[in-house]
């Protein structure tokens, strides 16, 4: 009995696609370039010294203003003060230098040293006629993205300052292994041009019940702990912040004062009034300083 089935063409034709099948290809390539991630765009390195990483979409926001302290109203900080700006202006010189780590205790100034030594090496830059210094700050939350991060300046002519302000890492979080390979770990490792600051309140970037889970539940507690705390070694700086004195703490209220020109009639009442502040919140500190300061320029009627 003879097959009654097409015989299918074996002409040039037989393998083009029917229209609709061409239609049908079309649309499924247009959604798959739409849900691909878009390329990221090129910064414009020159519309600002500072910039707000974005992930997503990836690219750096200009910061027109920084919100910063001048250098001379961090106090009580001195070494750190100087070691830091010493570490900056070499970097900036495109001389070796450390990654950073600043911790210890809260408000005692270390984001607004980090803000701040950028802002003093650029002046000190910019009277001698050099290309400025650019300061990247990246979110806590975006460290994973941080090699996309590198990639995009690490051809810029310029030298980056890449700041994460109360850097830590919580339970089953693993980012700090994307950060472990860009400062010091992975192939291609950190850009010459790029030098990492990072603020923390720990000196391990970890908290200590994470690291003793680590040590009960691990086959060999030594190296799950070594594999911990070795982030914080890719940081050749730490510098530690500790509470101030009542003296160190006057001495901020008093240079704040001085600084915005605030008119105190009575300068000890100020000063009895600045440790009662301190002591209603359990706390010495810059930041308590500046707060104390707030209120009083309030009550003067005065702007800051």
């Amino acid at each position: 009995m003879p097959d009654s089935r097409p015989t299918p063409s074996a002409g040039p034709d037989a393998a083009l696609f029917t229209e609709e099948q061409a239609a049908l290809l079309a649309r499924i390539a247009g959604a798959l370039e739409r849900m691909a991630p878009p390329r990221p765009e090129r910064p414009d390195f020159a519309a600002a010294d500072a910039f707000v990483w974005r992930p997503l979409p990836a690219g750096l926001v200009p910061v027109p203003k920084v919100n910063r302290v001048d250098m001379v109203l961090l106090k009580g900080i001195d070494r750190a003060r100087d070691t830091l700006l010493e570490n900056t202006a070499r970097f900036a010189r495109g001389l070796p230098a450390n990654n950073a780590l600043l911790w210890g205790a809260r408000g005692m100034g270390k984001s607004s040293l980090v803000k701040a030594a950028h802002a003093q090496v650029n002046l000190d830059r910019g009277s001698q006629g050099a290309t400025p210094l650019k300061l990247v700050e990246i979110h806590r939350e975006d460290i994973d993205s941080l090699p996309l991060l590198m990639e995009m300046v690490r051809e810029a002519p310029f030298r980056f300052v890449v700041f994460c302000d109360d850097l830590s890492f919580d339970g089953d979080d693993t980012s700090y292994k994307s950060l472990k390979a860009v400062l010091e770990g992975g192939i291609e490792g950190r850009p010459d041009n790029v030098v990492f600051y990072a603020t923390s309140n720990r000196r391990h970037l970890l908290p200590r019940d994470m690291m003793e889970n680590e040590r009960s539940t691990a086959i060999n507690p030594g190296e799950a702990i070594e594999e911990k705390i070795s982030l914080s070694d890719r940081f050749g700086l730490w510098l530690g912040f500790h509470k101030c004195s009542q003296d160190e703490f006057l001495a901020m209220v008093e240079g704040y004062a001085q600084h915005y020109g605030l008119d105190v009639a009575d300068p000890e009442a100020m000063r009895h009034d600045a440790l009662e502040w301190s002591i209603t919140r359990a706390s010495r500190s810059g930041r308590t300083a500046w707060q104390f300061i707030q209120d009083l320029a309030g009550r003067l009627g005065k702007t800051l």
